[in-house]
C-alpha cells in the first residue's frame, strides 16, 4: 500500500484474474463502521473521488472522518488493469469484477456493517449492476448520481470525435467549479475502453431489467446543470418506479454541473450520501436485531 496523502492510500486489489487499482482511505484509530465503494465514470479514473483542487470536494477524505472507510476503484479497463483487458469489459463482466475485488478487499481488512455502493455516471451503471447480482447480505444500499433512464442528447456524442465537442456536457458552467479544478482533473482523465463505449448507448434497453433485481434501499441525484440525461420529474418518477428496491430516493442538487463529486457543490452532496448510508447501515442494523 503507497500514501497519497496522510489519509488516502494507493491500493491493488485481486478481482478474479484482474488487478484493479484504487484508493483506499480509512478512519484513524477506530475500526470502520461500514465501506463506501466508489466508481468513476467513463474516461475518469478513480481519483475523481479525491478530487485535489479544493480538499474540501474529496469524498474519501470526508468518508473516513465519518469513521467510514471509503474504497474508489480504477474499475476494469482502467488504470493496473487496463493491460489485462485494453478493450474494457461489459457492464456484466465489470460488476463481475467489482464484486470479487470487494470479496477480495474483505480478506484483508475490517468492512463493518458491510458494503455502500456509489456510482458517478457509467460508474452508476455499474455500482447498480454490481448490486443486482449481489449475494449475501452485507451490501447496505446503492447511491448513483449523473445517470437516468432516458438520454437527453445522442449517446454517441461520448465517443470518438464527439468527445471534444460535448465538454460542456461534462461540466457545464465552468463557475461551478473551484479555481485550478480543470488542471488538477487532467491526471483522471483516461481513455474510454472500447468494449465499454459500444455499450452506452443501450442503458436505457438494460435499465428495466437491473432495476428489478436491485433489493437493496437506493437514491438518485441530478445535478441542476445535468445534460447528458433527462430528469424531470416524469422521467425521476418513473425511473424510480422501476427499482425493486425497499426503499428508493430522488434528489436534484442545487449549482451543480454533471462532474458533481468536483464542483462547489460537492461537499454539500457528498454529505448527502452519507447521511443516506448512515440511514442504510441503521436499516440493516434495525433488521438484524
Amino acid at each position: 500500500m503507497a500514501a497519497t496523502d496522510d489519509l488516502v492510500q494507493a491500493v491493488e486489489l485481486d478481482a478474479g484474474g484482474l488487478t484493479l487499482s484504487g484508493l483506499l482511505a480509512v478512519p484513524r484509530d477506530v475500526p470502520p463502521r461500514a465501506v463506501l465503494v466508489a466508481l468513476h465514470g467513463a474516461g475518469m479514473r478513480a481519483g475523481y473521488f479525491h478530487g485535489r483542487a479544493d480538499v474540501s470536494t474529496s469524498l474519501l477524505s470526508l468518508a473516513a472522518a465519518c469513521d467510514c472507510a471509503a474504497l474508489a476503484l480504477d474499475r476494469p479497463g482502467y488504470g493496473s488493469s487496463a493491460p489485462q483487458v485494453p478493450e474494457g469489459l461489459g457492464l456484466t463482466a465489470q460488476a463481475e469484477h467489482i464484486r470479487q475485488a470487494l470479496a477480495a478487499h474483505g480478506r484483508q481488512y475490517s468492512t463493518g456493517g458491510g458494503y455502500f455502493l456509489v456510482g458517478h455516471s457509467l460508474g452508476g451503471k455499474v455500482a447498480l449492476a454490481t448490486a443486482a447480482g449481489w449475494e449475501g447480505g452485507d451490501l447496505l444500499g446503492v447511491d448513483v448520481s449523473g445517470i437516468s433512464d432516458r438520454w437527453a442528447v445522442p449517446p454517441e456524442s461520448r465517443t470518438g470525435e464527439g468527445i471534444r465537442r460535448a465538454r460542456g456536457l461534462h461540466w457545464g458552467p465552468l463557475s461551478l467549479y473551484p479555481p485550478r479544478t480543470f488542471r488538477s482533473a487532467e491526471r483522471l482523465v483516461a481513455p474510454i475502453p472500447a468494449h465499454e463505449a459500444a455499450e452506452i448507448p443501450d442503458w436505457p434497453r438494460i435499465y428495466p431489467e437491473v432495476a428489478r433485481r436491485v433489493r437493496v434501499p437506493a437514491r438518485f441525484t441530478f445535478a441542476e446543470h445535468e445534460r447528458w440525461w433527462r430528469c424531470d420529474e416524469q422521467t425521476v418518477r418513473a425511473m424510480a418506479g422501476r427499482m425493486a428496491a425497499p426503499l428508493v430516493r430522488t434528489e436534484h442538487v442545487a449549482a451543480a454541473g454533471h462532474n458533481i463529486s468536483l464542483g462547489r457543490a460537492a461537499r454539500g452532496y457528498h454529505l448527502r450520501v452519507l447521511a443516506f448510508l448512515e440511514e442504510c447501515l441503521a436499516r440493516a442494523e434495525g433488521a438484524a436485531t
